[in-house]
């Protein structure tokens, strides 16, 4: 018997204070559900409208079974394409369906992929600090737990927290996050200076310039990281201003990772044929889920581009066990950004909530240890959710302040 969609149901949640939302595909086979990650945690109540009124009635009553079939005709049904909440939507559906093929085959998604390369996978973590002193006791810390590979920051991405405009700006200047560009880039070197000069050079650092530069800024700036040898310097330019980063590419020899805003293929396509990229950095819910990342990983593979997916805080559980069961697949592995239960979104959000209350929502979180994560061998993405406990922690739909940068003289920068 064909296995048919019987239901689509969203559920929002937010264990940590942060926004996530689900998506439950039910089948017609007793038992039988898949679950995903559509969250776009800043845009969640557009997500969900977009699946219960949208693909919920284009969907049901079709086979779960064809996930190529259902994913283009998702992607083509609004005839405009690629957008970030209709791609974040699609992933929930789409991950769902993978994860109903991976329990039909009672497989975990990694074997429906080719089988492991490797048993477990090498994760980086974030370290800050008020002070060198203190962000090298972090990274200290990291070490101890095994971590190989750790970025660096300097009091988040260098700008200040939300608020009013520091004194230098001009009378009437909007509140937001003001950042000092050639501060920044002084700060930031002397840190890694410091760093490299009281741990030494056998621990892999990376930093993430979050687009806040312009682009003759971010090559000076890389050209001068050359010397404290960065596993990669991670979006030095932003998406609009792309065409630069070819220039970047000629004069530094800086490993370069990029793409946590790809939304499109032609954002990333020539930046991997024209090997401009070293790390492939999307955010997998982004581009539209299973699907459309490991046609992207397969592509970079044959450019000799190495995989980096985003694994923010800002993402499900079952986001981040896409993201490590292509990981445990895919020959050009590059590292994976981990949160665990403890995401470092300090910069972007405010924790809250019980800790660990991540674990009660959505058993079956891949395990972190000694340095590797391990996804477990239970059928499809071996993530559930107990809707019970996700109801206990509802979303929140306030106005987003974090992407409120601004340079000196008040004007918004990409944050």
């Amino acid at each position: 018997m064909d296995t048919k969609i019987t239901d689509i149901k969203v559920i929002l949640t937010a264990p940590e204070g942060i926004n996530l939302i689900v998506v439950k595909v039910e089948t017609n086979q007793d038992g039988l559900y898949g679950l995903g990650c559509a969250t776009f945690a800043y845009r969640h109540v557009a997500v969900k409208c977009v699946i219960e009124e949208y693909l919920k009635p284009l969907l049901v009553g079709k086979s779960a079974e064809k996930i190529e079939e259902l994913w283009q005709l998702m992607h083509q049904n609004a005839y405009w394409r690629n957008g970030p909440i209709e791609n974040n939507a699609i992933s929930g559906v789409d991950m769902a369906l993978w994860d109903i093929k991976g329990k039909m085959a009672n497989m975990p998604l990694y074997q429906l992929f080719g089988g492991k390369c490797r048993e477990g996978v090498p994760i980086y973590r974030h370290a800050d600090g008020k002070d060198l002193n203190e962000l090298c006791e972090n990274i200290q810390k990291y070490k101890e737990q095994g971590i190989t590979h750790i970025r660096c920051q300097n009091g988040g991405y260098g700008g200040s927290g939300y608020g009013k405009a520091p004194a230098n700006s001009p009378n009437g200047a909007l509140d937001g996050i003001y950042l000092d560009s050639k501060k920044y880039m002084r700060d930031t070197l002397k840190l890694f200076d410091g760093i490299r000069s009281k741990i030494g050079f056998d621990i892999a650092l990376c930093h993430d310039v979050h687009e806040r530069l312009k682009p003759i800024e971010a090559i000076k700036f890389a050209c001068e990281l050359e010397q404290y040898d960065l596993f990669f310097l991670e979006d030095a330019i932003s998406l609009e201003e792309g065409e630069w980063i070819r220039q970047l590419r000629a004069k530094t020899t800086i490993p370069l990772a990029q793409g946590e805003l790809f939304n499109n293929p032609y954002e990333w396509k020539t930046l991997i044929t024209d090997r401009l990229i070293d790390y492939i950095r999307v955010h997998i819910s982004q581009i539209g889920g299973i699907t459309a990342g490991r046609k992207l990983q397969i592509f970079a593979e044959q450019f000799g581009v190495r995989t980096a997916w985003h694994g923010p805080g800002d993402m499900s559980p079952l986001g981040h066990a896409a993201n490590i069961h292509i990981d445990l697949a895919a020959p050009n592995f590059g590292v994976q950004e981990w949160s665990g239960t403890e995401p470092p979104n300090f910069v972007i959000q405010e924790l809250k909530g019980p800790r660990e209350a991540l674990l009660d929502v959505f058993p079956g979180l891949p395990e972190y240890k000694n340095g590797y994560v391990y996804a477990n061998d239970k059928p499809g993405l071996g993530v559930d959710i107990n809707e019970a406990e996700a109801a206990k922690y509802p979303c929140e739909n306030t106005v987003t302040t974090w992407t409120q940068t601004r340079r000196i003289d008040g004007t918004l920068n990409t944050p």
